[in-house]
């Protein structure tokens, strides 16, 4: 595309939680998901001292692509992809980071009243209150098309954030066109499980997608077979249709994912030369740190410093800097 420029800002193959991206038309500067956060508990271990050092580049990522962004985009009000209007070292946030985000900027958010859970409505509404008169203009958005000079923004409907029915909530995608370029950034539709999303996305016929992928690491948990399958049997239909795909997030917290792409590959007879993580988007290697954290702590064990730090309650781990 030589119109709309997509720059990935952060997500697990960066190192940290989020679908974070900046999407750069000839008029217009998009943050979508200015969100970055870390597992509290992965393997039963906190975060290494090397996630809160990719956290922390990430948070400056999004910080300095949000001085480029005339408009702020929220999917859904999870902490992984939005900025809190609260201080927390798990999203590398201060008291006022959330100003530096959103304010002057045209937020274009997830409607919090309908389609959403109890937390999330929470979340959202305390973040309303903390933006409305910072922020230069503030839209609810689900199922919406802005124009802003001769850039379109659309918002798809709520969708499940994954199978139909999960307690997880709604999300929103987001189509940024441009004369006859499309990206669409489908965020936490885990492959997506949801029919109707497919549907969707093919139908949108982007030609980027940013996607969401199936979240492998809790097949069997939290998530039934059954879902995973129909979750990456609708991605690798996706990868069949599209010209570029980004595959991120949930997916991504599989240390074996890679291998488990590629036998999805062999057996439906696609490549997967068209499939990118956004690190290898961007040119780097990937750092499935998330993915990686009991081996980190194995083979890297912090020093004792970082070890009170961490095991301090929250209210006084924040008012001290990470040792890293």
């Amino acid at each position: 595309m030589g119109k709309i420029r997509v720059v990935p800002l952060a997500d697990e193959s960066l190192g940290v939680r989020s679908m974070s991206v900046y999407v750069q038309t000839p008029d217009l500067g998009i943050l979508i998901d200015a969100g970055v956060s870390l597992a509290p508990r992965r393997y039963g271990l906190p975060p290494h001292p090397s996630e809160f050092i990719k956290l922390r580049e990430a948070r400056e990522r999004i910080l300095n692509y949000s001085r480029l962004s005339e408009v702020v985009i929220i999917s859904h009000y999870h902490l992984d992809h939005y900025t809190p209007s609260f201080p927390s070292w798990y999203e590398w946030t201060r008291e006022d980071t959330y100003e530096e985000i959103y304010g002057d900027k045209i937020v274009l958010m997830k409607d919090f009243s309908n389609n959403i859970n109890y937390r999330q409505m929470v979340r959202a509404k305390y973040l309303y209150e903390a933006i409305k008169d910072k922020a230069y203009k503030i839209l609810q958005v689900d199922g919406k098309t802005i124009r802003i000079g001769d850039t379109i923004v659309k918002f798809s409907k709520p969708f499940p954030h994954g199978p139909p029915g999960t307690r997880l909530g709604w999300v929103l995608m987001t189509t940024v066109i441009f004369d006859d370029e499309k990206v669409v950034h489908a965020s936490d539709i885990q492959g997506p499980m949801d029919h109707n999303a497919l549907e969707y996305i093919i139908e949108e016929r982007p030609d980027i997608l940013i996607l969401g992928g199936p979240p492998l690491y809790l097949e069997g948990k939290k998530v039934s077979m059954a879902d995973i399958e129909r979750g990456m049997k609708n991605m690798i239909e996706l990868i069949r249709r599209m010209n570029i795909v980004i595959l991120s997030h949930h997916t991504l917290r599989d240390p074996g994912w890679k291998d488990r792409l590629n036998s999805a590959f062999i057996e439906s007879g696609e490549s997967e030369n068209k499939v990118f993580t956004m690190a290898e988007y961007r040119g780097m290697d990937n750092m499935l740190l998330e993915a990686r954290r009991k081996e980190l702590w194995e083979k890297m064990p912090p020093n004792e410093e970082f070890i009170r730090w961490i095991n301090l309650k929250g209210k006084d781990r924040i008012k001290v800097h990470p040792p890293l």
